[in-house]
């Protein structure tokens, strides 16, 4: 028996896409990393497991399992992802759908073929939403302080559904993003671990970034960091409400009017290729 699946990006960003009805069935942790290998499984940042609808007024509820085999609430990319399989499948007629995930609610819009805008939600800057232990991290002017491997590194902090902190860097570059991104990623004052961005400000519409993802390292793109480098860099006044961020794999259109709105992000997402996996053992 096989289970067919669907090989999609978001500039890079690469998932594997499934249905499944039978949620007691789905890979080990150790069967996710076997699949995510990119020489012996298929290779992804992201595997995402579309299932029931668990409310009346989504088209279906997905859970996302990172490479390392650990499930997270939200991912950016991932929902644009998602709603494209949706519209692919004759799933989305009108042009817009809503989906779930542990993130909560994620409305979609097609703005053309394998270009999507989600709604990500409202940011929400309260610490123990991340969480983040702030008792152990020192408070700044712009934001954050957290010491690490003896150098003081400032940042932003906010939850998109997901937990991000956001570092200010003169350029992507020649930012620390392997070193310093994993050393932040499992720092004891984040219970679950973060996302790390390293935003290259460039003008008041457009900024550069480099996200290191937790559990799967640097991606060629971030969707859910991309929203949070806008959050923050707009609450510190340094963006307009609608930015064009440039990461690795290409651009993300950000969108947010400002504290207790909702935040868009518009951006492609590609089908690479369909197949057929053999079914994991139980």
């Amino acid at each position: 028996m096989t289970i067919a699946f669907t090989k999609m990006h978001g500039l890079g960003n690469d998932f594997v896409v499934f249905e499944t009805r039978d949620e007691t069935r789905l890979p080990s942790a150790a069967q996710w990393r076997a699949l995510a290998d990119r020489h012996t499984g298929i290779g992804f940042d992201q595997a995402l497991v579309l299932t029931p609808a668990r409310d009346a007024s989504t088209a279906t509820y997905y859970r996302i399992f990172n490479a390392d085999g650990g499930e997270v609430e939200q991912c950016g990319n991932g929902a644009r992802c998602v709603a494209e399989w949706l519209r692919l499948d004759g799933r989305a007629s009108s042009g817009e759908l809503r989906m779930q995930c542990a993130g909560g609610v994620v409305a979609a819009r097609f703005e053309a073929p394998g270009m999507v805008s989600v709604d990500m939600g409202v940011p929400v800057f309260d610490p123990t939403a991340l969480p983040f232990d702030t008792t152990r991290a020192r408070i700044v002017s712009d934001g954050y302080s957290l010491d690490v491997a003896g150098k003081e590194i400032h940042f932003g902090a906010v939850s998109m559904g997901n937990p991000h902190i956001v570092i200010r860097v003169p350029s992507v570059a020649t930012a620390r993003v392997a070193t310093d991104g994993a050393a932040l990623e499992q720092h004891a004052a984040f219970p679950r671990r973060v996302n790390v961005g390293f935003l290259e400000i460039v003008d008041r519409q457009h900024g550069r970034l480099r996200v290191f993802e937790r559990g799967v390292g640097e991606t060629q793109a971030c969707g859910t960091g991309a929203c949070a480098a806008m959050a923050i860099g707009r609450a510190a006044d340094l963006f307009d409400a609608e930015v064009t961020l440039q990461l690795p794999g290409g651009a993300l259109n950000l969108r947010w009017a400002g504290p207790g709105q909702n935040l868009w992000m518009t951006g492609p997402a590609a089908v690479a290729f369909r197949g057929e996996l053999p079914r994991w053992s139980e």
